[in-house]
């Protein structure tokens, strides 16, 4: 079989930034470990599988790191909804537009826009509300950054689980040096990994372009680091959101991720309170730089 496949940079204006994806647009006839295969063979921290809806949405959409299936994440949606509406999967859909994925996590709606400029903007609503699990003792997750406790800022939180589909553990750092200096130990991954927890969001405050700075780590997934994490950045929107004593009020934030490992991405993170609680949170950016070519399979 013939399968065309596409690749995107998520998250950038430009090319050779932000984070890759690649997307097989018509992926009928492949099974869960032929996707599995060929999302190894593509090692980008994620691959996309797309078939016809199945719950009368805009497509069922399927995404696989280099070693599993996960049931939702941010820049692939954002990359799937460009690719095809790129290259003419959707029909003749107008800008602004809104469609709709199938996944896992549940439905997955993602609106279209033109920024000032002629950009496109792509932005997702989570598909979960935010769930928060529990604490994660700072001296076990700093073993895991190669850093020390007193390197994780913990006035506002401890390390902590949260989800909007997929569940990351939250670390703020007291600076930005601590960001940088970070880097995964295996073995106390491992360790925390026999917690629950596969995946760290690092990230601290910033002040000028940026109101966040960012890192991902999830070695043990196959993903060292990622260079733009929509769905941990949406969840990092629902945790502040939560945190914050306001009881209406609707949130945004400019998250700068990527930078230390040379793929630069710019992610725009919001979030709704009502009455108290965190109602939805969004994630959004650009894209830049697509190729395209067969995959021969079989």
């Amino acid at each position: 079989m013939i399968y065309q496949f596409f690749t995107c940079d998520v998250f950038t204006k430009h090319a050779f930034r932000g984070n890759q994806l690649a997307v097989i647009p018509e992926a009928n006839g492949l099974n869960d470990e032929q996707m599995q295969q060929i999302a190894r063979e593509f090692n980008f921290s994620e691959t996309t599988f797309v078939f016809p809806p199945e719950h009368g949405q805009t497509n069922r959409v399927k995404i696989f790191t280099p070693t599993s299936e996960v049931p939702f994440a941010g820049h692939p949606n954002l990359g799937t909804a460009f690719t095809l509406y790129q290259n003419g999967y959707l029909g003749n859909m107008q800008i602004p537009l809104k469609i709709t994925f199938e996944e896992v996590a549940g439905l997955v709606p993602i609106s279209i826009t033109q920024e000032e400029g002629g950009h496109l903007l792509f932005e997702l609503q989570a598909p979960k509300s935010l769930i928060l699990g529990a604490e994660i003792d700072a001296e076990t997750v700093s073993r895991a950054l190669c850093l020390t406790a007193l390197d994780i800022e913990t006035r506002r939180h401890g390390p902590r689980l949260a989800s909007v589909g997929l569940p990351f553990l939250m670390v703020e750092l007291k600076d930005r040096e601590q960001l940088e200096r970070a880097r995964p130990n295996l073995e106390a991954f491992q360790e925390l990994q026999a917690q629950g927890v596969c995946m760290l969001h690092l990230y601290v405050w910033s002040e000028g372009e940026f109101d966040l700075r960012t890192r991902m780590f999830a070695p043990l997934d196959g993903v060292p680091e990622d260079p733009a994490t929509g769905s941990a950045n949406c969840a990092l929107a629902g945790l502040l959101a939560y945190l914050d004593e306001s009881v209406d009020r609707d949130y945004e934030w400019r998250v700068a991720q990527g930078f230390e490992m040379g793929r630069p991405s710019n992610l725009r993170a919001r979030a709704r309170k009502q009455n108290g609680m965190v109602a939805a949170t969004w994630i959004g950016g650009n894209w830049a730089l697509e190729l395209k070519g067969c995959l021969v399979y079989g």
